[in-house]
């Protein structure tokens, strides 16, 4: 695993570490440094500045990598964003499910891209070994992705509640949970709150641990897919890192209108097709099977109408909604 992410110098990675780690400095130390709640004009506004740095740094890697590197990093960029629009679906059902007032959701988005970072760098240097490695996992990924994209596509299943979740179950049966918020805390003394003496965790992090848990969920789907596009390691983690990064300020916009998406759900369910056949593609290009490959630069116009198809479309569809 070492060895595919040793592709690029050690300053490229100690580069990029270092910009997010002063992103989300500037983020905690300077935007939010008291816990307040967020409007969606804020939301707006940090999301525009989160999307200008990811766009920034695509820029500097097409200068430093050329114009495919540069492509597959905003294709990767547009698939990470899209198809981790139903994991905000879900982080808002998380949080209305568990009471969490949106004066507190902040820190635990904030906390959970510390999560993000640690877990997707896990996932996508697994994947890259394995795609080192045994070039076949590439139609497993792509066989998942048509299979996912399809299942989508006819599903009618709503989100349920959270608490009848099994996981939420388990996590309440294994830890001491406060019956209440204890304002911004994740632990608490319970002697000093009337409870048993040693260490209880509030529901605030208990809501950060489903939070990590959905993004994992999600990424078994957004990972392959860019996998499809690269199997640059390096491209697919800071495409990944920056479209949640971006996702993530733009979460409190995107949760007041969340009933205006209704209709998305069928634009992400043919562009995981779409990829799927593409990663698919890639396999038998590269077996000598078929001479065909879809350009990145088509893959990226593809996805980028059927979601603005997608968008556009619910809008229209919903515009009685307030």
């Amino acid at each position: 695993m070492s060895a595919v992410f040793l592709n690029y110098p050690v300053w490229v990675w100690m580069m990029f570490f270092g910009f997010v780690a002063a992103l989300l400095a500037f983020d905690l130390g300077v935007l939010h440094r008291k816990q307040q709640e967020i409007s969606v004009a804020q939301s707006l506004k940090l999301s525009a500045f989160y999307i200008c740095m990811g766009l920034l740094f695509g820029a500097w890697l097409w200068w430093y990598r050329g114009a495919t590197a540069g492509l597959e990093y905003l294709t990767g960029y547009l698939i990470e964003k899209s198809l981790s629009m139903d994991n905000v679906f879900v982080i808002a059902l998380i949080f209305s499910s568990l009471g969490i007032p949106r004066k507190y959701q902040h820190r635990v988005l904030f906390w959970g891209i510390i999560g993000v970072i640690v877990l997707r760098a896990i996932m996508i240097g697994l994947g890259a070994a394995l795609v080192s490695q045994y070039q076949g996992v590439l139609v497993l990924f792509g066989i998942f992705l048509i299979y996912t994209g399809i299942k989508i596509l006819f599903s009618e299943e709503q989100h349920s509640d959270i608490r009848d979740n099994r996981f939420y179950l388990w996590l309440r049966q294994r830890l001491r949970f406060t019956p209440t918020l204890h304002e911004e805390k994740f632990w608490v003394r319970g002697e000093d709150h009337q409870l048993a003496a040693g260490w209880w965790a509030t529901p605030l992090l208990l809501t950060l641990i489903l939070v990590e848990a959905a993004d994992i969920v999600f990424a078994v789907d957004s990972i392959p897919a860019i996998f499809a596009i690269t199997q640059d390691p390096f491209i697919v983690y800071t495409s990944n890192i920056f479209a949640i990064l971006g996702l993530r300020a733009l979460y409190f916009a995107l949760a007041a209108m969340v009933h205006r998406f209704e209709y998305l759900k069928y634009a992400l369910s043919v562009v995981l097709i779409f990829i799927g056949v593409k990663v698919c593609l890639v396999y038998l290009n590269h077996q000598g099977i078929v001479n065909f490959q879809i350009p990145t630069a088509l893959s990226l116009s593809v996805t980028f109408g059927l979601l603005l198809a997608g968008v556009l479309f619910s809008l229209w569809k919903t515009r009685a909604e307030k």
